[in-house]
């Protein structure tokens, strides 16, 4: 029943998937309704001016729409990273670039910001990252590191793969600190939707260091000063999806099936998942010495009904609302931005990142 519901709630890009029904021979019912949804969107696609989209111009429009992505990513790209694909492990996936900025003052540290990029834990990479962002910190004096981390790939690789690759990324920079001139004691994570999970779970977790350890990697520190997200999820466990929602039939995401590697059968309430969800969802390992979090969300705080799509709720501030809530009673800061809710604490996520990151000691 479990795998039923998540294909049937299963929700890609409105323009991708009718690009693939034209290969997947989908009912034609739902092309149909597909292609109302796209014409609502993209009225620009309708390019005979009739009204009806049909499946030519929904496939012309979104070739015509990859191309654009394609080249504003090319005039977005950062300039070459100062170390590329510095790899962390034997996996291809794990591996980082870095950008190495000149300190503001003679002699001193540089802090080191990490990005961690989103994806539903099945795809994005670090090369997503903007160029003004990453010269946006550079400028600061502050180094800047883009990350990957293996995907799901079906189950291959399921949770807590994600969160220990960040980890141990984290920890392989540390050990070169001195190398690259970096402070290791000012490191903030952030990152949208799974990278911003992954940032919580790093801020909020214990410190993996391995004092013990005959690897001088393992020995490295994995707590950071500071965590920001962008559509960022502080539980991924259905069950408190479904209850802080007051949706008790709330279909799973689609994304959680290969995150937990489920099996046939399995559901949010199997205990093997259950407990899987509870140890992913950063909010249950929050304590009074975590450090602050900025949360940033471009959706309003909406009403979640068993008919919202799940891009929609899985990104939803209620998330961000909920960690606040749970971080101000342990007296800890934690921004929420969202349309219909204003915080003019910092100019922005990056402002907050900033800083944190350069606020003098003591």
């Amino acid at each position: 029943m479990f795998l039923k519901h998540t294909i049937q709630i299963a929700v890609f890009s409105a323009v991708a998937i009718i690009v693939g029904s034209l290969n997947a021979q989908q009912p034609r019912v739902n092309l149909d309704d597909r292609l109302k949804e796209i014409l609502k969107r993209y009225p620009k696609a309708d390019t005979n001016g009739d009204g009806v989209l049909s499946r030519e111009e929904a496939v012309t429009f979104n070739q015509k729409r990859l191309k654009r992505l394609d080249e504003q990513k090319k005039r977005n790209k950062p300039a070459t990273p100062t170390y590329a694909d510095v790899k962390y492990g034997a996996h291809k996936q794990q591996a980082f670039d870095i950008w190495l900025a000149k300190p503001k003052e003679k002699g001193s540290l540089t802090p080191l910001c990490i990005y961690i990029h989103g994806g539903g834990f099945r795809g994005g990479d670090k090369g997503g990252i903007r160029k003004s962002i990453v010269e946006r910190f550079l400028n600061e004096g502050i180094s800047f590191a883009s990350i990957n981390y293996r995907l799901t790939n079906g189950g291959e690789f399921p949770y807590p793969i994600a969160m220990h690759d960040s980890a141990r990324c984290l920890q392989l920079i540390r050990s070169r600190a001195v190398e690259w001139n970096i402070d290791s004691k000012k490191i903030v994570c952030y990152g949208g939707s799974a990278g911003a999970g992954i940032s919580l779970w790093l801020a909020f977790n214990d410190d993996r260091a391995d004092s013990k350890s005959d690897d001088p990697v393992a020995r490295q520190s994995t707590r950071i000063l500071g965590a920001g997200t962008l559509g960022g999820q502080s539980t991924y466990d259905m069950r408190v999806f479904r209850k802080w929602f007051g949706v008790p039939d709330l279909p799973p995401h689609s994304a959680l099936i290969d995150f937990y590697a489920m099996q046939e059968g399995e559901t949010a309430d199997t205990p093997r998942v259950a407990k899987l969800a509870e140890e992913a969802s950063a909010i249950t390992h929050l304590t009074r010495d975590d450090p602050p979090v900025y949360m940033s969300y471009n959706r309003p705080n909406s009403k979640v009904t068993i008919e919202t799509n799940q891009s929609l709720w899985v990104h939803h501030p209620l998330l961000g609302l909920k960690l606040q809530e749970a971080m101000r009673k342990l007296n800890l800061e934690c921004i929420v931005k969202a349309p219909d809710i204003e915080d003019d604490s910092y100019e922005d996520l990056y402002d907050f990142l900033i800083q944190k990151l350069t606020k003098k000691e003591g």
